[in-house]
């Protein structure tokens, strides 16, 4: 019995309610809809079913990999021998105090968004087009429009890799990184600090930003999101722009011609694809404008 039969037996025994699937394909799983199978993937819904699955991981010597809904992910074709936790939507949200709000961590940012203007309470408008759950917008400090999580986030409750429970009210935010972002923690819920607002201005101000995101990004086409970081004194769109990298495309993907900072799949792409035409918009930044651009997509291989 290889390990990973071992661990999917061993979850059966000590948590029969964790879904538990082999062999499920990621492109299911990440935004590119790009990836072979993963060896084998847990879906807790509960603190409880996570806990057993990283607690077990660990008593077998297995480092689970964890992830959110994969807005930021690109995965091998082959797919990867791995053990992959995925928080699904689960704890419920609540409004623990005045302004604030405490949730899962597989939540949807857009859900979360909504719940917030619901409620009149305001700072997490921009949240609201990311495609993220809340515990990979946490993870990678997700922004946009001027907003970004290190600006609401209060405490984290999180799973060490030994399935050691943590509270934490420090988090290292950076430039779409945290403290969570070495993958050695698993985030199971998060209170977030908010103000209050008018309910309407809100809904408008989230309205205004959806009609910008549609006008400028290709949200009709499968992708991560924005793929370059964004280079110290530069835009990464601009200068792809600059070099008339738009539209060049390797197999199914393809720089987008609306939004040079978006590659995206046009239907059959692989990992390989993406992987070869980053390469090439990287070589051809680096020589025409001196600047290195970096991948903000991870990659799982």
């Amino acid at each position: 019995m290889d390990q990973f039969a071992h661990l999917r037996e061993k979850l059966f025994r000590c948590c029969p309610t964790l879904e538990v699937r082999t062999q499920e394909p990621m492109s299911r799983h990440a935004s590119f809809h790009i990836g072979g199978p993963v060896a084998l993937m847990a879906l807790p819904r509960s603190e409880q079913e996570a806990l057993a699955a990283v607690q077990t991981a660990h008593e077998l010597g297995i480092e689970p990999f964890f992830m959110g809904n994969g807005s930021n992910l690109l995965v091998s074709d082959r797919g990867v021998e791995r053990f992959i936790i995925k928080m699904v939507p689960g704890l419920e949200l609540c409004q623990a105090e005045d302004s604030t709000i405490e949730a899962g961590s597989g939540i949807s940012l857009a859900r979360l968004a909504i719940f917030a203007r619901d409620r009149g309470l305001a700072g997490l408008e921009f949240a609201h087009g990311i495609p993220g759950s809340l515990g990979g917008g946490i993870t990678m400090n997700a922004g946009a429009y001027d907003g970004e999580m290190s600006q609401v986030v209060r405490e984290v409750t999180c799973l060490t890799t030994q399935g050691v429970r943590q509270r934490v009210e420090r988090f290292e935010f950076g430039y779409r990184r945290s403290a969570f972002s070495d993958g050695k923690r698993l985030i199971l819920s998060a209170k977030l600090q908010l103000r209050r607002g008018d309910p309407q201005a809100i809904r408008s101000r989230m309205e205004e930003l959806s009609i910008r995101r549609h006008a400028k990004q290709p949200l009709e086409y499968p992708s991560a999101g924005s793929m370059f970081k964004r280079p110290p004194g530069h835009f990464a769109a601009a200068l792809i722009d600059q070099c008339g990298l738009k539209g060049l495309t390797v197999g199914g993907a393809q720089v987008s011609e609306k939004h040079g900072g978006f590659v995206i799949n046009r239907g059959g792409a692989t990992c390989t694809d993406v992987l070869k035409l980053v390469e090439q918009v990287h070589e051809r930044v680096l020589a025409q404008t001196g600047v290195e651009l970096e991948m903000e997509v991870r990659v799982l291989e």
